[in-house]
């Protein structure tokens, strides 16, 4: 299987259409239908459906797409790795965060290194654990920003010097607005919205779900959500009070919604993870030694 034909295979895809596709790869439409056909021989699939006009995808072909999507990342990302040199740092560095008002600080960082190195490119993936730690994983993340609860053991990781406060976001209109903290009893009842990723039970300890003091099970909990810009839509609507981090919604005074913090005191550290013995570029080991001094100064 040629890297060649898979880049092949997903400009079909994108166009829609083999005779587009031959078009935008300058090749005749024979020889690019051909490439396909022994493409799915050689995967003992059937790939695509073609019709007049368009084509699309099986379900052997949809779940090849996104194989072929990561491989393709992951050589490109290895490319741009061995082209970078001592004397010439350059190159991409991908990380993947959750939502978080931590990634003011590492932008410090990324806008540090550009000054110094502005031919270094830095692509962010946003999405929960679940997902920044699968493409870490595939090698398709450099980096990952992990929002404890979390478990890290698969992973080499610096604790970053900030951390985030639970609270709840709530329209400005609830009852509960005109409180400076929001306690258990408050929220007994209530339909609540809680981040997936919080609520997970997989770990040895979950400080979100002890601080329910074994009442989490028996809240109306009306929703879960990934990230939270949809959550602050369904609280806007009416549906309920999302459970969350602090800084992640527009709570300013034109804004419907206002945040009041949990208490007691709630909050999650946030761990920077690699994978263990992962070979760096150039790029990227001097974004972990730029992050790692600015921990040391900030101590």
């Amino acid at each position: 299987m040629e890297i060649r034909v898979l880049r092949y295979y997903l400009a079909v895809v994108q166009q829609g259409s083999i005779v587009k596709a031959a078009n935008y790869l300058h090749l005749t439409q024979p020889t690019l239908s051909r490439q396909l056909q022994d493409l799915e021989r050689e995967l003992n699939q059937k790939l695509l459906i073609r019709g007049k006009r368009k084509v699309s995808l099986t379900p052997e072909g949809e779940l090849f797409k996104k194989r072929a999507q990561e491989i393709i990342q992951l050589v490109d990302k290895t490319k741009n790795e061995l082209s970078s040199s001592i004397d010439n740092i350059k190159g991409d560095i991908f990380i993947g965060s959750g939502e978080s008002k931590t990634m003011e600080y590492i932008a410090k960082v990324i806008k540090e290194i550009r000054i110094e190195y502005p031919d270094i490119k830095f692509h962010i993936y946003s999405g929960n654990a679940e997902d920044v730690t699968e493409k870490l994983d595939k090698g398709l993340l450099d980096f990952g920003i992990l929002i404890q609860p979390v478990d890290i053991y698969k992973y080499d990781y610096l604790k970053l010097p900030k951390k985030d406060r639970w609270g709840v976001v709530l329209r400005k209109d609830s009852a509960l607005a005109k409180k400076p903290y929001i306690k258990l009893e408050d929220l007994k009842g209530l339909p609540l919205l809680n981040s997936r990723q919080a609520m997970r039970k997989t770990f040895a300890k979950n400080e979100f779900i002890d601080w329910f003091q074994g009442e989490f099970d028996n809240l109306n909990t009306a929703a879960t959500f990934n990230l939270v810009y949809n959550a602050a839509i369904m609280v806007k609507a009416g549906i309920g009070y999302a459970i969350t981090l602090d800084k992640l919604v527009d709570t300013s005074l034109d804004s419907e919604l206002c945040f009041k913090p949990l208490y007691p005191k709630l909050e999650s550290a946030l761990d920077i993870v690699w994978k263990k013995n992962q070979v760096f570029s150039s790029a990227a080991k001097l974004f972990l030694n730029k992050l790692r001094e600015n921990i040391i100064n900030k101590k």
